[in-house]
């Protein structure tokens, strides 16, 4: 009969370790689902009030029930025809686009920073910036219109990169360092003499144009004015292609964390991986430099700030980076329309003065200097 209830006492503690494995797993899953259901729901909250924040306020009850109007199997409300025309017309491309840009603005951060093993690195590292900044300067004192700007941007966003490529093989073929790592030097490097050499025909052009200096240097700063679906339409195709092929090559980005001679070692070409992934996140980032103008600092304080609170797998961190990069530049710009409202303060100028206390932080926090180092 002991023996009996022994047992009888014992049989528990399988149900038990069940329980227990249960419940760790059940933490676990909640960890690792925990900054995916945070990024989406402040990019929907900072769509929600993107929309409904502005001169003419939106209610938000409004907002749904406009959204509503446009879902099927819901009913219909009845909308004021201004409001329909704001949210739709005015608000919801601005707002969009912005949750665009800032998704290409962090996620090139996030891939530049992989492949160089640079934690400086930005979208801005191989001259995209400066060849922006020139195609814009030309078509503006050239009086072509608003709607070459894009393009002139664009391409010279891409003939920058292209250029500083070019440039940079040819050190590297020069160096005496290893291959692997010479290339990587060699086009950071080239990035920076190829940024100052266009920043200073940039500064030219200025000079000889005084009366074009406050469209350039609108421009330059950064704005979501004159959003439209046409500026969307005219992204998305490449915004998607850059995407597609970043979130392709995550995995590799972490075997390249190991190092690249190693990486090399475990079969990992990491020349073709260079070459893709910063093909990809230039393509992304010059098509949204196009229509947004110049915003820095996205593509740094997004991916080291979830460095610090999601790991530095690039698998979780260049989707996350994507997701609330969006939700941070849609922030921005709501605070660009509102801080000095009816007027607007230049959005670049809202990234950067969030920027500067964020490296002031870096610098004082031990755990984000170890993601640096």
């Amino acid at each position: 009969m002991r023996v009996a209830e022994g047992s009888a006492g014992l049989a528990p503690a399988p149900a038990a370790r069940r329980t227990a494995a249960s419940r760790v797993s059940r933490k676990r899953g909640l960890r690792l689902r925990g900054p995916w259901i945070l990024a989406v729901g402040l990019l929907i909250a900072a769509a929600l009030v993107g929309v409904s924040v502005g001169p003419a306020s939106i209610p938000l009850s409004t907002v749904l029930q406009a959204f509503a109007n446009h879902l099927p199997l819901l009913p219909h409300h009845r909308v004021a025809s201004l409001d329909t025309n704001i949210l739709w017309q005015v608000r919801l491309p601005r707002v969009v686009l912005a949750g665009i840009v800032g998704a290409m603005l962090s996620g090139g951060g996030a891939a530049y920073q992989g492949v160089f093993r640079n934690p400086l690195a930005d979208p801005y590292l191989l001259g995209i910036a400066a060849g922006a900044g020139l195609g814009a300067t030309a078509v503006i004192i050239s009086g072509a219109g608003t709607a070459w700007l894009p393009p002139a941007a664009f391409a010279g966003g891409v003939v920058a990169v292209a250029l500083t490529y070019a440039l940079g093989a040819t050190g590297a073929r020069g160096s005496n360092a290893p291959g692997i790592a010479a290339g990587t030097a060699s086009i950071v490097l080239a990035g920076v003499a190829v940024a100052a050499l266009l920043t200073a025909l940039q500064t030219y052009l200025q000079q000889q144009h005084l009366d074009a200096i406050q469209n350039v240097y609108s421009w330059i700063l950064g704005r979501l004015t004159l959003s439209s679906w046409s500026d969307i339409t005219t992204v998305l195709p490449y915004v998607v292609v850059a995407t597609v092929l970043l979130l392709m090559h995550a995995r590799q980005l972490d075997v390249l964390r190991v190092g690249e001679l190693e990486a090399g070692s475990l079969g990992l070409n990491t020349v073709r991986l260079r070459l893709i992934v910063v093909g990809a996140a230039t393509l992304g980032t010059a098509a949204a430099v196009a229509v947004s103008g110049l915003i820095g600092f996205v593509g740094i304080i997004v991916p080291h700030a979830l460095r610090l609170t999601a790991g530095a797998s690039y698998r979780r961190l260049l989707p996350l980076s994507m997701i609330l990069g969006g939700a941070f530049l849609i922030a921005a710009d709501i605070a660009a329309r509102t801080v000095q409202s009816p007027g607007e303060v230049p959005i670049g100028v809202v990234t950067a003065c969030v920027g500067a206390p964020f490296f002031l932080f870096v610098l004082r926090s031990r755990r984000a200097r170890e993601q640096l180092s």
